[in-house]
């Protein structure tokens, strides 16, 4: 289901590595940071062909392994920019993605037992734990995103039987808006699923038939929802939709996608303006969805639930998020200010979900579209101000954004930037500012040296880099 590149040459050559990843859509310097990336995982694997033994920090040696896995396989996985559409997906809007040139390379090779053994190769750090449905993850420690995983599968495909291997490293900057969890949490299943061929499971292909579906799955794997008649369970703590699953699934390399959400469905593509790239600004305040900012995250979606639920209850209709209710006559977002207005709840309260509403008609129904035009025709003066007011909404009427995201927004914009927005869950992360190609070094100084004079403390965690519209998440088969 997954697309695959072939890789002529062996995983310790990285010359070979990156010529893979050009040929993938790659810039020559993205391509060269994989390769590296690559490398790095290899020695932590078990013993295979391409590298000796090196017992002192190596994972449990595998046993007979299928012929066609005397190689390791490989999976690249992107982080993503969410470009248009703030927290719209699990309210049923849509969003603008696109898949940035940095994310997760994972190595795999699969186990005789049901044990899994996962490893981050940048830090040395190993877990192990089996196949199981009642497995319990650790919240706050990265090991809860492929346990998750791991149980959420032996739970909706029972036979499953083998383990594997996993050694995985990345690029993206960590708790930074760009989805690192759930990139890692997509390389996991993959792997997994490769190892096992889930793929041609009955109770996968009855309800998973593409990458779209797949990225729906994905979603509830990690929100704990069932799918169909794949069960859920408590996912990892966090309410979200799968814009971020969809992106890394389905994105095209030199294109931003539009996608609409619950159920997922394509819109449309609209290809990267010619000269332009999108710088990234890691502000430094992380993101992560756990303990305070996951209890954030979760409140802005919860928001949304309630006034859909609110709307139900005082209608009699089963409209099951905003969108929906949005769409269901001229009158209805007026109508459900009102049943907001009169529900009897506390004044707080009362406030938060109009706001919450307001923001949602303004991000989905007003700002989306006419910025997805706008950068489909290259209008670029149409475009600053239209992203300027998605911006204001997300800060005044979202709440989720922090001092640092703002300021780095607002600097980018004084600096020349077409637009500039904070993007992903918020509460800490990133900002985008869409640029010139040719001015990029020099936009990246400015931007670095002035944020940095405001908040010096977040000089050790900040990160700015560029990156074109990436390609989607594809695994990698060694060449016989």
């Amino acid at each position: 289901m997954i697309p695959q590149q072939i890789l002529v040459g062996r995983w310790d050559d990285q010359e070979a590595v990156q010529r893979m990843f050009v040929r993938s859509g790659f810039c020559p310097s993205a391509a060269h940071r994989k390769a590296a990336l690559f490398v790095q995982c290899l020695p932590m694997l078990p013993c295979c062909p391409e590298q000796p033994p090196q017992a002192s920090d190596r994972l449990p040696p595998a046993e007979s392994e299928p012929a066609s896995w005397k190689s390791p396989h490989g999976f690249y996985v992107p982080g993503r920019i969410e470009v248009f559409g703030k927290h719209n997906d699990y309210a049923g809007g849509a969003s603008m993605v696109a898949a940035v040139e940095r994310g997760f390379c994972l190595l795999v090779l699969p186990r005789p037992d049901r044990q899994v053994c996962v490893a981050d190769a940048r830090t040395g750090e190993q877990i192990q734990f089996p196949l199981d449905p009642e497995l319990r993850p650790q919240p706050g420690h990265w090991s809860n995103y492929p346990m998750t995983v791991a149980r959420r599968m032996a739970r909706n495909f029972p036979a499953l039987q083998r383990g594997a291997h996993m050694v995985f490293a990345s690029d993206l900057p960590p708790a930074a808006g760009m989805s690192s969890s759930s990139a890692l949490m997509v390389a996991i299943f993959l792997a997994l699923a490769e190892v096992n061929q889930v793929w041609s499971r009955p109770e996968f292909q009855r309800e998973v038939h593409n990458l779209v579906d797949l990225a729906g799955y994905l979603a509830t794997v990690e929100n704990g929802q069932s799918f169909g008649t794949l069960v859920g369970d408590k996912g990892v703590g966090t309410f979200g939709g799968s814009e971020d699953h969809t992106a890394m699934l389905n994105c095209q390399a030199g294109y931003l996608s539009e996608y609409a959400y619950c159920p997922v469905r394509f819109l449309r593509r609209v290809r990267m303006p010619a000269g332009y790239l999108f710088a990234l600004g890691a502000s430094g305040v992380a993101a992560e969805k756990t303990g305070s900012a996951m209890e954030k995250y979760n409140r802005a979606s919860g928001l949304a639930y309630r006034a859909a639920e609110l709307w139900r209850q005082a209608t009699g209709g089963s409209e099951p998020h905003l969108a929906a209710i949005v769409q269901s006559g001229p009158d209805a977002a007026d109508r459900l200010r009102q049943i907001i207005r009169s529900a009897g709840l506390d004044p707080s309260e009362t406030e938060a979900l109009l706001k919450r509403v307001e923001q949602f008609l303004v991000e989905n129904e007003e700002l989306r579209p006419a910025e997805g035009d706008a950068l489909a025709r290259c209008d670029m003066e149409a475009l600053g101000p239209l992203v300027d007011r998605s911006q204001k909404a997300s800060e005044e009427l979202l709440g989720n954004q922090v001092p640092e995201t703002i300021r780095l927004s607002a600097i980018a914009r004084q600096e020349g930037a077409v637009a500039a927005c904070g993007f992903g869950a918020g509460f800490g992360g990133s900002v985008w500012a869409l640029i010139q190609e040719k001015e990029a070094d020099d936009f990246l100084r400015r931007w670095r040296e002035r944020y940095l004079a405001e908040f010096p403390h977040h000089a050790d965690r900040a990160e700015f880099f560029t990156t074109g519209a990436g390609p989607a998440a594809f695994q990698i088969v060694p060449g016989q």
